[in-house]
């Protein structure tokens, strides 16, 4: 057989096993979906089985009880008719759908005869195991029948015991309020003794010399882009870690890969420690996430499948208007891969619920994890009214405008807490997954709610980028399609349709239970309409806004002074993840934040054009929205008419900057000083000498930005994120000469900024020190005036 042929083949059996691995995950859960009601609350398609099961439950509604008053001000004050019900309905819904979906994947696989199929036929087109499939869904329908002694059985009677589950028997409430929840307020009092020290030992300095209120509140992020990113994101931590700069951070957060990177380091997997977490990830990321016979293989033998399973049984069979969809069944798969250890025995369950991450922190031993994620808004335009012929003014043509665009709304998620921004409102963490209704948390008959949602559901909503819109699919393979003779009449329509594109997805992301239902005149009135008569909230991976998880880290009350971000993401040039945030910033009145920050821009993204929007002055992000479409329309008749006006505020902008290419550690610092006159301020200056730090401790210096772009490196050879195969998004494959790579360029792109870290990091806690200082001067003065007054003037 020729070499020629022999590759053919492989590839061919290597393309067909991923295919029927990911149709597997996808045929067997989702072949039919299980909610019927999308999360808009409107309809879904339904079998006739599931509409029989429907019409025989009528009336048994989720929650029975529809006027309840709104929630009490503390659980004490909870009566027992104050907390509404639910049925978990054994014979009907999602778990009826979820055994209607296996039966049919079974009796699918049992229909080919693999025996009449020879075997060289069989060798050259499928992969061997593609005959044990059969077996393998036999012994999972099996083992998620509800027949006494099955393994579903066990799952659920153990979900409904609290001396497992003790979340179960407390009464959750909605919270609604913009400050920080009571937990992470007193995590962040232990956590400054801690950063204390730590800082004393990193800026080399005497421990009795440094002063709590001194210590710069530090956070560390990392970027979106799958196990690139958690490999990336996990050796850059490690790089920190090592020189003792991450005992300093107060905050981390994450977004999809980087996600699945903090849950990691708080498990007993990880063990706070990441050079063991990067061992683990040798051992368990050389094969894919969909490989059939080692997922199955893990979801079909003890004690995996249950560690796996369990959390799909509490799902599916607590709420009959469960969604298990494609992303849950991708989270499972990450699970299976993630955290099951070498040898699959040690499985440990205090790793599937993140409220169980405050095991770590109840002596503030290690920095507080933020997770993200966030809710596609889309409004529905319906037919416009010819009542109105008259031409509109351009603030009535923004504003219709801004009732037609999407944005995205942020969620976090801490060990503490699960809380939304522009709701101003959250549950506790280990509350995720239970129905809300008026601000209490539905509980079954049996006194019981459900278990917190299983940490396996949370990574495939985290990373679950396949979700996007067809505008952020476009824009993958925009430029080959630009590259191509001919194709240019193609982009530019694309483009003028980016509108469209932006608001559908076509694969639906995840759903929780909706927690805000019956609060709409709790919430603020810039709260989308939509969510208040939405079931689930549909949630997915926060890279569609902004692959950098910048904004949780600008909330009010966090203060954070120094921001670390280590960017993997692709194509980051481009995308120029920090500069997003500077219309953020402006429509949320942060002060502080280095407008400007990112890469130098030739051609300024919509979303943080300086001079054609003013996110400042929107009342919401809806409004910002329709502005920001003003202000594409505007760019795209400017870039047709070849405005050379533009072209000199764009060559203004760059001049101001000074910028022409980043290194590996770039350096900017804000102001807390208010805008006084009506022109825009100039962008941050890029700190590129020592001699710049002054500006770090002057005294209306705001937050300092540490930004470390994931760039090739001449001190490792061969490894290059923009051209490597192995670093590729949808790569998910990593071997340990893989991950050795990474660490080794991450290491050396955290070396060549060393240095400049740590002087900003010394600038920022000596600028806190004085401004101390100062005041206890202050203080001091304003006591001896008193005295004086008090005693008089003994020299008159």
């Amino acid at each position: 057989m020729s070499r020629q042929m022999i590759c053919s083949r492989w590839i061919y059996r290597r393309a067909l096993s991923l295919l029927i691995g990911s149709s597997f995950a996808y045929g067997t859960f989702t072949h039919t979906k299980l909610i019927t009601t999308d999360g808009g609350g409107k309809p879904r398609p339904k079998t006739p089985q599931i509409i029989t099961q429907q019409r025989e439950s009528a009336g048994e509604a989720a929650i029975v009880d529809a006027d309840l008053e709104p929630p009490p001000a503390s659980a004490t004050d909870l009566r027992e008719d104050d907390v509404p019900l639910f049925d978990a309905d054994p014979d009907g819904g999602a778990w009826a759908s979820l055994s209607t979906r296996l039966l049919g994947a079974q009796s699918a696989l049992n229909a080919i005869q693999w025996s009449h199929v020879g075997e060289d036929i069989t060798d050259l087109i499928l992969p061997r195991w593609t005959s044990d499939l059969p077996g393998y869904l036999t012994k999972l329908q099996c083992e998620l029948e509800m027949a006494p002694g099955s393994l579903a059985e066990e799952i659920w009677q153990e979900a409904q015991d609290p001396l497992l589950n003790p979340e179960i028997a407390r009464i959750a409430q909605v919270r609604i309020s913009r400050e920080l929840c009571t937990e992470e307020k007193l995590f962040r009092q232990r956590r400054k003794a801690h950063t204390a020290r730590a800082l004393a030992k990193y800026l080399e300095i005497p421990e009795e010399d440094v002063q709590p209120e001194d210590v710069p509140t530090i956070a560390m992020c990392g970027s979106g882009g799958g196990l690139r990113a958690l490999v990336a994101g996990t050796s850059s931590y490690l790089s920190a870690q090592e020189r003792g700069l991450y005992d300093c951070v107060t905050y981390t957060a994450g977004v999809s890969g980087s996600c699945w990177l903090q849950a990691l380091y708080y498990s007993t997997l990880g063990k706070q420690n990441y050079a063991t977490l990067l061992a683990h990830l040798k051992q368990r990321i050389g094969t894919h996430i969909a490989y059939p016979p080692a997922a199955l293989g893990l979801l079909t033998a003890a004690p995996t499948n249950k560690f796996l399973l369990s959390g799909l049984v509490e799902k599916v069979k607590g709420n009959r208007a469960a969604d298990f969809g494609l992303v849950d069944a991708y989270g499972v798969l990450l699970a299976a891969r993630l955290f099951v250890p070498r040898g699959e025995l040690g499985v440990d369950s205090r790793n599937l619920k993140v409220s169980s991450q405050q095991e770590y922190l109840k002596d503030g031993a290690h920095p507080l994890p933020i997770y993200t994620a966030v809710r596609h808004e889309i409004p529905i335009i319906g037919k416009e009214s010819g009542a109105d012929k008259s031409q509109p003014t351009k603030s009535q043509t923004t504003d219709e405008k801004a009732r037609k665009e999407s944005w995205f709304q942020w969620f976090e998620s801490t060990p503490y807490e699960f809380w939304s921004e522009e709701l101003e409102a959250g549950i506790p963490s280990w509350s995720v997954g239970r129905q809300f209704h008026n601000g209490i948390g539905s509980v079954r008959d049996n006194g019981y709610s459900v278990p917190e949602l299983r940490i396996p559901f949370m990574l495939g909503i985290w990373g679950s980028a396949f979700c996007a819109t067809l505008s952020h699919y476009y824009k993958e393979v925009r430029p080959v399609v630009k590259s191509l003779v001919g194709f240019g009449g193609i982009d530019d329509l694309l483009e003028e349709r980016n509108e469209e594109l932006v608001k559908v997805h076509p694969i639906e992301p995840a759903s929780i239970p909706n927690y805000v239902l019956g609060l709409e005149n709790q919430l603020p009135p810039t709260a989308a309409k939509s969510i208040f008569t939405s079931v689930h909230l549909e949630l997915a991976d926060a890279g569609m806004s902004n692959n950098l998880p910048i904004y949780p880290l600008l909330r009010p009350g966090r203060d954070v002074d120094v921001l670390i971000a280590f960017d993997a993401s692709a194509d980051i040039k481009n995308e120029n993840w920090l500069s997003v945030a500077d219309g953020y910033a402006r429509q949320r009145g942060i002060k502080g934040w280095p407008l400007g920050a990112g890469w130098p821009r030739d051609n300024p993204p919509d979303a943080v054009a300086v001079k054609e929007i003013d996110v400042a002055e929107a009342a919401s992000p809806q409004q910002a929205a329709g502005r920001i479409a003003d202000a594409r329309e505007s760019r795209r008749r400017s870039a047709q008419k070849g405005s050379s006006e533009t072209e000199k505020e764009e060559n203004d902008d760059q001049r101001t900057t000074g910028n022409s290419e980043l290194g590996y550690c770039n350096v900017w610092v804000g102001t807390t000083l208010e805008r006084t006159v009506s022109s825009e301020p100039p962008p941050s200056k890029l700190l590129t000498d020592p001699s710049d730090e002054w500006e770090l401790m002057d005294p209306n210096a705001g937050i300092a930005v540490i930004y470390f772009p994931f760039l090739p490196n001449q001190e490792v050879e061969g490894v290059d994120p923009n051209t490597s195969d192995f670093l590729s998004t949808w790569n998910f494959i990593y071997t340990p000469e893989d991950i050795e790579k990474v660490v080794a360029l991450a290491g050396a792109n955290f070396r060549a900024g060393e240095a400049q870290v740590k002087r900003t990091v010394r600038a920022v806690y000596q600028r806190k020190k004085e401004k101390r200082l100062a005041s206890e001067r202050r203080a001091r003065m304003r006591k001896w005036r008193r005295h004086l007054k008090d005693s008089g003037d003994h020299f008159q």
